[in-house]
C-alpha cells in the first residue's frame, strides 16, 4: 500500500503525460511487490461489444435536450472510444454550440435509463474469455466509458464472472484518458507492465498502452481501421474474435 500511494504522489507531482517516464522508476523500485501473472486489459466499446446503436441513441437524446434537431442517421462510429466531452464537443461543433457540460448531463441521463442496454456482445467474444481464463490470465477491463455503465453492461450480458476487476472512468478523476487509468489498473493491481497487454479498437488503447510500457494489442472488428491502428504502433493486431485469445496468450507468452 505504501509503494502505491508514493507512486500516486510521484504522479501527481509529475503533472506530465507521458506516464512512461514516472513508471519505469516504480517497477524498478517496487518489482518485489509487483504481480508476475500474466493479464490482460480489455477495452469495452468496439472490442467486447457493439455499443453503437445505444451510444447512438443517447447522443441525439443529448443533442435534442439542447434544442438542436439531429438527422437520425448520425453517424458517430469515428467518435466511439473516445472521452465522452469529446465526442459530444465534435457534434456539438455541428451547431456551433459549446455547451458541453449540459450536453453531458443530458447523455448520461438518457445511457443510464436506457442507451446502454443497446450494447451487443459481438459474436465469440464469450468464447476467447473463457479461453483466457482457463488458461490463468487474470483479465480486466479498462474503458474510458463511465466504471458505472460498464458494470451495469457487463452484469446485463452475464459476463462479470470473467474479470478480476472492471475499471472506468470515475467524476472527478483523470481516468477517462488511457495513459492515466491503464496506470492506474497496473498500480491498484500490483501489475507489472511488462506482463501485461491492453486490447482495443482505437488508436487511444495503443498510445495510452505504450505510455505506460505495456504491449498494445489491436483489434479489427471494432470501430478503428488498420490505418490508424498501425500509426498508433499496435504490437500486434487480430482480425477475428476467433483468434483473439490465441494472440493475447502468444503475446503475454514472449
Amino acid at each position: 500500500m505504501r509503494g502505491r500511494s508514493l507512486w500516486m504522489s510521484g504522479l501527481m507531482q509529475c503533472g506530465k503525460s507521458n506516464l512512461a517516464e514516472v513508471y519505469p522508476f516504480t517497477i524498478g523500485r517496487y518489482v518485489l511487490t509487483m504481480s508476475r501473472t500474466r493479464s490482460v486489459l480489455l477495452d469495452l466499446d468496439g472490442t467486447l461489444i457493439d455499443s453503437r446503436p445505444g451510444i447512438l441513441a443517447s447522443c441525439l437524446a443529448a443533442l435534442r435536450a439542447l434544442g438542436h434537431n439531429p438527422r437520425e442517421a448520425l453517424d458517430v462510429t469515428e467518435f466511439i472510444g473516445l472521452p465522452l466531452e469529446d465526442i459530444l464537443r465534435a457534434l456539438l461543433r455541428m451547431y456551433e454550440d459549446d455547451r458541453i457540460d449540459e450536453a453531458v448531463v443530458a447523455y448520461r441521463r438518457h445511457y443510464g435509463e436506457s442507451g446502454l442496454l443497446g450494447s451487443e456482445l459481438y459474436p465469440g467474444i464469450r468464447n476467447a474469455l473463457e479461453d483466457m481464463s482457463q488458461a490463468g490470465v487474470r483479465i480486466y477491463i479498462a474503458t474510458s466509458k463511465r466504471e458505472v455503465f460498464a458494470r451495469r453492461i457487463v452484469e446485463h450480458l452475464k459476463l462479470a464472472g470473467y474479470f478480476d476487476g472492471i475499471y472506468g472512468s470515475v467524476h472527478g478523476t483523470r481516468l477517462d484518458h488511457k495513459p492515466e487509468l491503464l496506470a492506474h489498473v497496473l498500480s491498484e493491481q500490483n501489475l507489472l507492465a511488462s506482463h501485461a497487454v491492453m486490447v482495443g479498437d482505437r488508436q487511444h488503447d495503443i498510445v495510452g498502452a505504450h505510455a505506460v510500457n505495456m504491449r498494445g494489442l489491436g483489434v479489427l472488428w471494432g470501430y478503428g481501421s488498420r490505418d490508424e491502428l498501425e500509426r498508433a504502433g499496435a504490437d500486434h493486431l487480430v482480425e477475428l474474435t476467433a483468434d483473439l485469445a490465441h494472440a493475447v496468450r502468444s503475446m503475454l507468452d514472449r
